[in-house]
């Protein structure tokens, strides 16, 4: 009977304890809301591309300082990173949000829409929260000042991590999470949470996926070159027009003769072609640019060598010559499930039950991929649609007509506080 007796009354205290503090997180979780709102309004109006949050980041490094954190700033060009360090020994846990917005004209009528304009690839443009960054700061601030009110009960250390340029840098070879990374962000970490508002989730419920959850994007840019000829005399030419035609549809056998899909979806999505300049003219040249969506390093690697010998070999039984290039942009965000078998009880008891959905994977892109590279880390999706709402009709991201609903983000806060007080609380 000891044996057994000994076990169960530790589970009962460690139990009892994460319970009181999950109490407390849920008192301060409410009491915040109002707070959280008003932040993320406040982002809303005043979006910045990313690379470019300098009024974001002054916020955000003066309401963790005012929280008594150590406090980093210019992490990565312009991010924030503050440190808690709780009153009892035990691991760093680190919570991330990113902060860049879009450059997006939004159409919403809002009394806090965006009033702000920059310039991105050369063109004039507005700038918008039109992927819900504004809500992920807010929250994460939100949970810096729960979290900060309770420090003398946690068992260990929290590093909160404001993220700059998640959508990438135009000009720039390596952007937001991946140099943090570089720059040592994550060397002290233990395991880091992070979640997206998601527009196609009621608000009040949290979608998850155990193991690779969203896609690895990668860039296609591609160079045919032929034999320039009148277009009334195509027998003159090699025609690099219908050598792509050729190579774009070869490409879809990718999807549906090399890839698994009973494992894992693929895409292969070309996105422009650009050549020649008159109607009678066959170019000498054509550039086409695409997207590439994949699910784990081997899968990656299979797509990538398909896309390569088919467009190469298509161009060469034409006569034309074809440039291949891929460049690499973010590995597939994956969660271990390990970890999320861990965590998905501390999911339940912060949304409740059946307000937790397992998800199909995604093939959207998300660079906390590269946090969960240096350790174990777990992303989340959180609701941002109004109740009741149909998910094909409202409004996706990066969109001029993006808009969440706000009375799910203290379940933001509350999820991520719950999760660092429960990992803890594991690490005993």
């Amino acid at each position: 009977m000891k044996k057994l007796f000994l076990p169960l009354l530790f589970l009962s205290f460690t139990a009892l304890g994460q319970s009181k503090l999950r109490s407390e997180i849920d008192k301060k979780s409410d009491a915040i809301e109002s707070k959280v709102i008003e932040w993320r309004r406040d982002f809303h109006k005043y979006p910045e591309l990313g690379n470019q949050e300098f009024r974001t980041a002054k916020i955000v490094a003066d309401h963790l300082r005012s929280l008594g954190m150590e406090v980093t700033e210019n992490v990565a060009v312009t991010g924030v990173v503050g440190v808690l360090k709780g009153g009892k020994p035990g691991p760093m846990v680190a919570l991330r949000a990113d902060m860049d917005a879009l450059p997006v004209t939004e159409r919403n009528d809002l009394p806090f829409k965006s009033v702000n304009t920059s310039t991105y690839n050369g063109q004039q443009t507005g700038v918008m929260h039109a992927c819900g960054h504004d809500s992920h700061v807010a929250i994460l601030m939100g949970a810096a000042e729960v979290l900060a009110g309770m420090r003398n009960q946690l068992e260990g250390s929290v590093k909160f991590i404001f993220q700059p340029a998640e959508e990438g840098i135009y000009d720039a070879d390596m952007a937001g999470a991946e140099l943090m990374v570089h720059e040592g962000v994550m060397k002290d970490v233990d395991a880091i949470f992070g979640l997206h508002i998601w527009a196609q989730i009621e608000s009040g419920k949290i979608g998850y996926r155990s193991g690779p959850f969203m896609a690895a994007v990668d860039n296609l840019d591609v160079t045919i070159t032929g034999t320039q000829a009148h277009g009334a005399a195509p027998w003159s030419s090699v025609d690099p027009i219908v050598t792509a035609a050729q190579a774009i549809m070869g490409l879809q056998t990718i999807l549906s003769r090399n890839v698994n899909i009973t494992e894992n979806p693929a895409v292969v999505t070309v996105g422009a072609i650009h050549g020649g300049i008159r109607h009678n003219i066959i170019p000498e040249k054509i550039e086409m640019i695409g997207t590439i969506r994949t699910f784990g390093d081997e899968q990656q690697a299979l797509v990538h060598r398909r896309i390569t010998e088919i467009i190469t070999n298509i161009a060469e039984s034409a006569g034309a010559k074809a440039d291949v290039k891929i460049g690499k942009l973010y590995p597939s965000t994956v969660n271990p499930p390990e970890l999320t078998a861990k965590m998905t009880p501390s999911m339940i008891a912060a949304a409740g039950e059946g307000n937790v959905i397992a998800m199909d994977p995604v093939t959207g892109a998300e660079d906390f991929s590269f946090f969960q590279r240096e350790k174990p880390g777990f992303f989340i999706f959180l609701g941002g649609m109004k109740k009741g709402g149909n998910p094909l009709t409202t409004p996706s991201h990066h969109t001029p007509d993006f808009h969440i609903e706000e009375d799910g983000f203290k379940l933001g806060v509350r999820a991520l506080s719950y999760f660092v007080v429960d990992y803890m609380g594991m690490k005993k």
